[in-house]
C-alpha cells in the first residue's frame, strides 16, 4: 500500500472530489471575475498557477480559444486529474503537476491567473518573481487574494484556532495578514516582481449556505478542510456542535447562512 499523501498536497488530494462541488457558488465567481478583468483574446496562451477544479481555467481557455493555449499546473495529482478529465474536450487545456512557488516551466505566456493561492505559498514574493518571468514582453499577471472578512464569518474560523498548528496561524500563509493586509502589500508583491502599471480591483461575492450541515461541508471540500483535520478526530463533535450553534444564530430571515466576502484582485503587466 503506497504512503498516504501528507501536507498541504494531501489536504487538496482529499477535497479534491467534492471541490467546488457542494452546490456553493464561490470559487466560480471569483475566478470568473479574475479572468474578465485579464481580458483574455483568442489565440493567446494563458497560464493558471494553482488551477484546483478549473475555476479559472475554463474560462481561460473559453477565452483562448482553439487557436490559444490554456495551461493548469497544480500540485495536487489528484486535482489534475479530475480536471484534465473535466476538460478533456477542449483541445487548448493542458493540466499538469508543478509546483506553484516554482512552477518550472520555459514557455511563454501572454496572461498570467492565480485565484486564492498566493498566501498558501511560503514566499510570495519569490514566488511572483518566478511568475513574472514566464510573461511575454507586454504580458499581464492577475492574482485574487481576500480582503477584509465578514467578521460573521471570522466568528467561526475562531471556533478552529485552538487547534491550528503554527504554520496555519503564519502571517505569510492567513491570506489576512502581511502583504495580504492590504491592497497596498499585495500591490508591492508585484512591483517588487518587476511588474508595471499595478493596480487593485475589488469583488464583493455571497456565498449561500441552505444550513449549518451545508457549510460544514463546504468547510472540508477546500483548503479550509485542513483546519478541520488539524483538530483532534475525539474533538471534532465537539467543534462541530459549536459551529452549528453559530451558525444557526447568524440566519437570514429566509434561513439560510450568507457571508459578505471582499475579493481582492491585483494586476500588474511585464514591461515591454
Amino acid at each position: 500500500m503506497s504512503e498516504p499523501v501528507t501536507g498541504i498536497v494531501g489536504v487538496f488530494d482529499r477535497a479534491a472530489d467534492t471541490y467546488d462541488a457542494v452546490g456553493v457558488d464561490w470559487f466560480g465567481p471569483i475566478a470568473r471575475g479574475l479572468v474578465d478583468r485579464l481580458q483574455p483574446t483568442p489565440g493567446e496562451r494563458a497560464l493558471d498557477i494553482g488551477c484546483g477544479r478549473g475555476a479559472a481555467l475554463l474560462p481561460l481557455a473559453v477565452a483562448v480559444g482553439s487557436a490559444g493555449l490554456a495551461l493548469g499546473i497544480d500540485l495536487s495529482p489528484r486535482m489534475v486529474e479530475a480536471t484534465a478529465a473535466d476538460l478533456s474536450d477542449l483541445p487548448q487545456v493542458q493540466v499538469v503537476v508543478a509546483d506553484a512557488s516554482s512552477p518550472g516551466l520555459t514557455g511563454s505566456f501572454d496572461v498570467l491567473a492565480s485565484s486564492l493561492v498566493l498566501f498558501f505559498l511560503p514566499e510570495p514574493g519569490a514566488a511572483v518573481r518566478s511568475w513574472a518571468e514566464l510573461l511575454v514582453p507586454g504580458g499581464r499577471l492577475g492574482i485574487a487574494t481576500f480582503g477584509p472578512q465578514d467578521p460573521k464569518w471570522a466568528a467561526v474560523d475562531e471556533l478552529f484556532t485552538p487547534y491550528l498548528p503554527q504554520g496555519m496561524l503564519d502571517a505569510r500563509t492567513s491570506g489576512r495578514r502581511g502583504p495580504f493586509a492590504s491592497d497596498a502589500g499585495v500591490e508591492a508583491l508585484l512591483s517588487g516582481a518587476g511588474l508595471a502599471e499595478v493596480h487593485t480591483a475589488h469583488l464583493a461575492v455571497r456565498p449561500v449556505f441552505n444550513d449549518p450541515a451545508h457549510w460544514v461541508a463546504f468547510s472540508w471540500s477546500h483548503g479550509q478542510r485542513a483546519m478541520w483535520e488539524a483538530v483532534p478526530q475525539d474533538r471534532r463533535p465537539e467543534i462541530e456542535r459549536a459551529t452549528f450553534s453559530m451558525l444557526d444564530g447568524l440566519r437570514d430571515p429566509d434561513g439560510r447562512i450568507t457571508f459578505d466576502q471582499d475579493i481582492r484582485y491585483t494586476f500588474g503587466r511585464r514591461p515591454s
